[in-house]
């Protein structure tokens, strides 16, 4: 049976990138490594993130990281929100708007609350808008702020 692994190009930081991942995400771990990366680093780091397979190639700076790949987090409340925040840009991310943010070494994420699509596809339109107008203007989404402004509160 065939599966697809998300394959992520790194200059030669990627066995660092890795152990930051599965430190953060539980069930996660490195798995394998193999020599002849740049300047010494692994070529590639094999990892299970989150039970999913990924693979990391430490190819040098021709491709970098762009928004054009992303990870989206789905977190069950506030709590996993700022610990996956707090966790990518720890030691140089970058926040964004919306939830986005890169982490250290330019990889996109985007860290949503599952209250969030429900509180977008409420059969109220003007609850939902107001929830929309509420994401567009955060950076890290804060459940308690999105549903005020969904009830007509903020």
């Amino acid at each position: 049976m065939s599966s697809t692994v998300p394959c992520l190009w790194f200059d030669d930081d990627g066995l660092a990138a890795a152990q930051r991942y599965v430190s953060l995400f539980p069930g996660s771990r490195i798995v394998s490594t193999s020599p002849g990366g740049p300047g010494g680093a692994p070529l590639t780091v094999s990892f299970v993130l989150d039970g999913r397979d990924w693979t990391i190639i430490n190819g040098g700076p021709q491709f970098p990281q762009t928004e054009a790949f992303s990870v989206q987090v789905s977190c069950t409340d506030q709590a996993e929100v700022d610990r996956y925040w707090e966790g990518l840009l720890a030691d140089g991310g970058v926040e964004g708007r919306c939830g986005w943010l890169k982490d250290r070494w330019g990889l996109s994420w985007q860290i949503v609350p599952t209250r969030l699509p429900e509180l977008l596809s409420d059969p109220d339109p003007e609850r939902a808008q107001r929830a929309v107008t509420a994401m567009l203007g955060m950076r890290r989404l804060v459940v308690a702020e999105l549903e005020a402004a969904a009830g007509g509160g903020a």
